[in-house]
């Protein structure tokens, strides 16, 4: 997690937009796989963190499996991180923590979204958040009771550079359990 740290800091500094977003995959109750961009909002020693509805499709999916891999790619760095793991539910605190951090418009729309399911049109979604925007008035926004955040736990990271010719430099770092020790395995491009 140090070297994704340092890598996370490079592209702060070099992305033209947001390092965080990635490429999350899960899948459903079939095994059919689905990918999506989210944005991780904190990583620690653990793991990575996003937030989300957790009626979404990602999210039922998630629940349902608790596994996920997730991909950044820095294109302006030529450098690419992927996560493979197990998936745990953050703590409520940790979640309250984090909800009135976002802009106050987000919070309504995490009320007023019915993330993932059928919309008859652009004008329901709007009275919806009218409704919950006249709810809520200028006063606090509590966090939705389905809505928190996922850490996803890695077993394995991956680290790419580009190389030369294809010549790419891969590393791959790789634990059997979660308190188990990490080895590094370098990767033929």
């Amino acid at each position: 997690m140090r070297l994704f740290a340092d890598w996370l800091r490079m592209a702060e500094e070099a992305e033209p937009n947001d390092p965080t977003a990635m490429a999350l995959a899960t899948v459903d109750a079939s095994g059919l796989p689905n990918v999506r961009m989210v944005l991780m909002r904190r990583f620690d020693d653990r793991g990575i963190v996003f937030f989300t509805n957790f009626e979404s499709q990602k999210g039922e999916e998630i629940l349902a499996g608790r596994k996920a891999a997730a991909c950044f790619h820095w294109k302006s760095l030529r450098k690419s991180v992927r996560f493979r793991g197990l998936v745990e539910t953050v703590s409520d605190a940790e979640a309250d923590a984090y909800f009135p951090s976002r802009p106050r418009g987000s919070r309504i729309g995490a009320w007023a979204s019915k993330q993932s399911r059928p919309l008859e049109s652009r004008f329901a979604l709007e009275k919806e958040v009218a409704i919950f925007a006249a709810k809520f008035g200028i006063g606090d926004i509590p966090r939705p009771p389905y809505w928190s955040g996922l850490r996803i736990l890695p077993l394995s990271i991956e680290f790419w550079s580009d190389g030369q010719f294809r010549l790419h430099d891969r590393h791959r770092f790789d634990r059997r359990t979660l308190d188990g020790a990490w080895t590094e395995t370098r990767l033929y491009p």
